[in-house]
């Protein structure tokens, strides 16, 4: 099992193909194996990779990976059989003379006087840096985000999906206010806002847990997206 070299063209294939009917490496939701093989690549895949970039990102909206659930098993134990797994994870190592030429550059003879001087200087400055940093309020990104929830058809019960919708309740967003906007033929859509906080909520995440509410949403999109 594997997916070839992660960080090339061709294996970036492989996992886009891999999750063109999956939405996690293993289960119904992300877990480790999603964070190893998330670890594994060198960058988000290009756009053209729809499936795997849609993956990316949805991991990626997690900033503690930690608290995923599962257990990391060795890389070459995920995706597709028959295909082995190539990835060099290893940090490349420094060139053989990089270690000689930091010796050329020590002062062997140089003065324990300007070591404790530049320690002291270099102690200062970081508990400058600290107590200027402690008294900057950490600034939270977040971003306005207009969705257009759509039914099946006319008969949708319109004031359930709602109550759907505004059930969903993760850690970083807040629902807005919503109206409903005719399309067409009877069929009126729920437009909703919301505000989230970047860095634990997606418009990929939130997609993902509207339309899982199959029997009343058909699709969602997102509308407007502002930041903050």
């Amino acid at each position: 099992m594997g997916f070839g070299d992660l960080r090339s063209a061709s294996g970036l294939k492989v996992l886009n193909e891999f999750l063109s009917d999956k939405s996690y490496i293993e289960g119904f939701v992300p877990s480790q194996s999603d964070v190893c093989v998330f670890e594994a690549l060198s960058a988000a895949p290009p756009a053209d990779l729809c499936h795997a970039l849609r993956w990316y990102k949805h991991i990626s909206s997690y900033s503690d990976k930690t608290s995923l659930p599962g257990v990391q098993k060795p890389l070459g134990q995920y995706g597709p059989v028959g295909v082995a797994d190539s990835t060099n994870t290893t940090p490349k190592a420094p060139p053989a003379n990089e270690e000689e030429e930091d010796d050329d550059d020590l002062d062997l003879f140089g003065s324990d006087e300007e070591d404790e001087e530049m320690t002291r200087l270099k102690e200062e400055r970081v508990a400058a840096y600290a107590a200027k940093k402690s008294k900057k309020p950490a600034l939270i990104a977040k971003s306005s985000i207009l969705l257009d929830v759509k039914p099946w058809d006319d008969e949708t019960d319109m004031k359930k999906m709602e109550e759907c919708v505004r059930s969903l309740q993760m850690d970083g967003l807040v629902w807005g206010q919503a109206k409903l906007v005719p399309v067409g033929y009877g069929i009126k859509k729920l437009q909703i806002n919301c505000v989230v906080e970047d860095d634990k909520v997606g418009t990929d995440l939130l997609e993902e847990h509207i339309t899982a509410f199959e029997d009343l949403v058909q699709s969602v999109d997102v509308a407007a997206f502002n930041k903050i």
